[in-house]
């Protein structure tokens, strides 16, 4: 269910993974160490999250008549541009930017919206077959998601599918892939309606470890729950980002009111290259 309504509320999300997501004894499971805490707008119902350099989140928003992309401030939260989705009755998802355009998909409408990613304006439009859920980009090619288990690889001047892998878990498929991160030869995903986010090898399609954030939910949900803006069923994680220059993840939540900055083992500091992206190798 992506609508984005408010279902019933919960004091405390304790989402599991699905038996379709279930995790292997062989799997590890990692839990992130968190280095920083920052604002989030609390109406933000995040949908893709990338870190563009020099302290600048580019984040894309669901919900019909909500939806849209935004360049934020990653210390302050303040948003300091935004569009909104430019296709009536759309239902925004997920967004990355690769060599200065931003790519920002939609659920159900099979339209890929592009925009200049400095200044969010529009600058041209894709079709795709099926639903758009996650994206994000290994700095070649555009690696899409649409809640199956299935990842695709597209060619970011004409959107045409370049190749696909299924993802999978003790040999079980990963439905649900939603948001999307590639870092340093891994694309990291989370799994809708889950506290964990898998970690993929991009050839195999194979779960090479599973990240608890769990931890992170409970502090969210407690704190919006003092705040008189208990969490719903719609309100899980979802955002990852990439921050090279101290390899560390930006992950945050759908209406979450806190972006958390965390160290995960395997995952160095790089250079950041001239357009802001790190290096990312295989």
């Amino acid at each position: 269910m992506r609508s984005g309504a408010l279902l019933f509320p919960c004091l405390l999300l304790t989402l599991s993974a699905p038996p379709s997501a279930a995790q292997s004894v062989g799997t590890p499971v990692l839990t992130p160490i968190v280095t920083a805490r920052y604002p989030h707008e609390r109406t933000s119902f995040t949908q893709g999250l990338q870190y563009l350099g020099s302290g600048t989140l580019l984040e894309s928003t669901g919900v019909v008549g909500q939806s849209g992309v935004r360049r934020v401030d990653l210390k302050t939260g303040k948003v300091l541009s935004k569009v909104a989705t430019p296709i009536a009755g759309a239902f925004g998802e997920g967004v990355a930017a690769l060599n200065g355009v931003a790519y920002h998909l939609t659920w159900e409408d099979g339209v890929a919206v592009t925009f200049d990613a400095a200044t969010l304006k529009e600058t041209g439009r894709y079709r795709y077959s099926g639903e758009g859920w996650g994206l994000t980009t290994d700095g070649k090619a555009l690696i899409m998601s649409n809640g199956s288990p299935t990842l695709v690889w597209r060619d970011p001047k004409t959107f045409r599918v370049k190749r696909s892998v299924q993802v999978t878990d003790a040999g079980q498929p990963v439905k649900n892939l939603n948001e999307l991160e590639y870092v340093q030869g891994s694309v990291y995903a989370n799994v809708w309606l889950t506290d964990r986010v898998a970690r993929i090898d991009p050839q195999t399609g194979k779960v090479t470890a599973w990240i608890d954030v769990s931890a992170l939910t409970r502090e969210v949900s407690a704190a919006a729950a003092k705040a008189g803006h208990t969490l719903t069923f719609d309100d899980v994680p979802n955002g990852i980002a990439f921050v090279p220059e101290r390899g560390t993840l930006l992950l945050t939540g759908k209406r979450w009111p806190t972006l958390f900055e965390v160290k995960l083992p395997g995952v160095k500091p790089e250079e950041p290259t001239t357009t802001g992206r790190a290096r990312t190798g295989r």
